[in-house]
């Protein structure tokens, strides 16, 4: 079989404006970005209003593992599957961040026969969103330092500006430094640091903005810091957020692409769910249930991290509910829960109990998930039955075989109509916790219900900024839980399905723009690092100037 990238390289793409039309867009609510790609009005939004939504399908997964579960390959396969199958539907998915292209996950277009195109572009710099986002963020940080050279009007005190600047590559190096060495025209010396693009709050509300002037109230909503008697300073009172908000008009647009077999994608936003709230734009969401029957998407990573997001943050903000939950797993990743990768039935059964807990979360919302099984070259037949067979005891609505990498959508069909089945049935919607409930309470409900803990620890740090978020009004917003995606836990070296654990916060992070509060988990940190074999080793050019090693 052809590498992901020969496959995606040797694919006859419909020309983007075929796509937009199939859609029903409009010529002044698109626009093309080169050949391949498009940007997408929200102004269509308006002309749609009235127009019922689509079914709405979360894709999630089983806890991962290094070598990946196949999720965004799914969720490409599910959106090829139902069209093949005569429906209508739309693939909503995040933009790939250039730190695990090149680091140890790799891109973000799916794989095989079951990829979004132009495979490259969106890997790597595609439409320049995610470094808009960069300068925007920056931006802010030099306005700051400028405000505070130029006399400091605001009388902002340095010592509590958590403002920090972000880069979209894995810099270790950039996680703790000290700001203003050199003298006074140098700036004011103070501790700070670098956060990857993707974990950063820029990055946050633009995927949960409305419109553009609601990206623009949310920017003019950040806080950098306090002033000398206490006061908090946004965005807004340095005077940063109307700049900011130019440099990312365009970036708010959705990017429209499409599947190797021709569905519509949108592409936009690229938080990382381990760090960040892990999901599409909700603009995307939104012009997806208008323009497609169904509308798959994706929450980073597992259950208790990208989709309990989804659930508990982008379905309060978008007003969203989904209509079916699709769990990716698959025998490889249930044999290394169970102790013993390449085991077979037995490290399978052992392993079960990390499907068992995820399906568990998914019903926690009201919802039985319709179980992926994504088959991987080597898989028996009775291993892949045999994880059919335990989905549906752990209660699952289905269980159906996915062989999208190698077959495309004619892979995925019988998934397909399970999805199609569930998404017809009534389901109760919860969330997790109530918006009401305080701080610490939210948090603890999270990892009691989520993550199956039996408590928090909440470090003298954590405790502090639940006091101080608390008295600033801050009480009654939803919590991003920035933890690790290798476990349940937030110790990555638990696998399966631990018990008998507490989670420890360290500290915490008011977004206020976005609209939640970050609690950091473990040892969890919001800039990765590159690994002693990064995937940057593998990619080059070859002499006809063909990229080459990316997947």
């Amino acid at each position: 079989m052809l590498s992901s990238l020969e496959i995606a390289q040797a694919a006859t793409l419909r020309p983007i404006a075929e796509i937009a039309h199939d859609l029903g867009l409009r010529d002044s609510e698109w626009e093309p970005y080169g050949r391949t790609k498009g940007k997408i009005d929200l102004s269509v939004l308006d002309r749609l209003e009235d127009r019922p939504d689509g079914k709405l399908i979360a894709v999630t997964a089983i806890t991962p593992t290094r070598s990946g579960e196949g999720k965004t390959t799914t969720s490409v396969s599910l959106t090829q599957g139902l069209g093949a199958i005569g429906r209508k539907p739309m693939l909503c998915l995040r933009e790939a961040s250039l730190g695990p292209v090149f680091g140890v996950k790799g891109g973000a277009a799916g794989g095989g026969y079951a990829q979004v195109v132009p495979m490259e572009d969106i890997n790597l710099h595609f439409t320049g969103d995610i470094h808009a986002i960069t300068a925007a963020n920056n931006l802010l940080a030099a306005m700051v330092e400028a405000h505070l050279h130029h006399g400091d009007a605001l009388e902002i005190d340095p010592s509590t500006i958590a403002w920090r600047r972000c880069l979209d590559m894995n810099d270790r190096s950039l996680r703790e430094i000290t700001l203003g060495l050199g003298g006074p025209a140098n700036g004011t010396p103070r501790q700070s640091g670098f956060d990857i693009t993707a974990a950063s709050e820029v990055m946050a509300l633009l995927a949960v903005s409305r419109d553009l002037a609601d990206l623009r109230r949310r920017l003019g909503e950040i806080t950098i810091g306090k002033t000398y008697n206490g006061k908090s300073v946004t965005a807004e009172m340095v005077r940063a957020a109307g700049a900011m908000t130019v440099l990312l008009k365009e970036a708010i647009k959705p990017n429209l692409v499409q599947t190797l077999e021709g569905q519509p994608a949108l592409l936009h936003c690229g938080p990382f769910a381990n760090i960040a709230h892990g999901n599409n734009s909700l603009v995307a969401d939104r012009i997806g249930l208008k323009l497609g029957e169904y509308v798959v998407t994706e929450g980073g990573f597992a259950s208790d991290l990208g989709m309990e997001k989804f659930m508990n943050i982008v379905c309060r903000a978008g007003g969203l509910q989904p209509s079916a939950v699709v769990l990716v797993a698959t025998a490889q990743a249930l044999e290394h829960h169970g102790g013993e990768p390449g085991g077979g039935p037995a490290a399978i059964e052992r392993g079960a109990a990390n499907l068992e807990r995820h399906i568990g979360i998914v019903k926690s919302f009201g919802i039985s998930p319709v179980v992926a099984v994504n088959r991987f070259p080597g898989d028996t037949d009775e291993e892949v039955q045999l994880v059919r067979r335990l989905a549906l005891e752990f209660g699952a609505h289905a269980a159906e075989l996915n062989e999208g990498f190698e077959k495309g959508g004619a892979g995925a069909t019988a998934l397909a109509e399970a999805v199609v089945d569930a998404a017809n049935q009534h389901i109760a919607f919860r969330h997790t916790y109530g918006l009401d409930a305080p701080i610490a309470e939210k948090i603890t409900a999270i990892a009691t219900t989520i993550y199956g803990a039996d408590g928090v620890v909440f470090l003298p740090a954590a405790q502090e900024k639940i006091a101080e978020f608390t008295a600033a009004g801050y009480g009654n917003l939803p919590i991003c839980m920035a933890k690790t995606h290798m476990s349940l836990s937030d110790d990555p070296t638990k696998y399966c399905a631990p018990t008998g654990f507490t989670v420890t916060v360290r500290d915490l992070r008011a977004y206020t723009g976005a609209g939640w509060l970050v609690a950091l988990l473990g040892e969890t940190q919001t800039m990765p690092g590159l690994g002693a074999e990064p995937a940057a080793f593998n990619i080059d050019i070859d002499a006809s100037g063909n990229t080459v090693g990316l997947f």
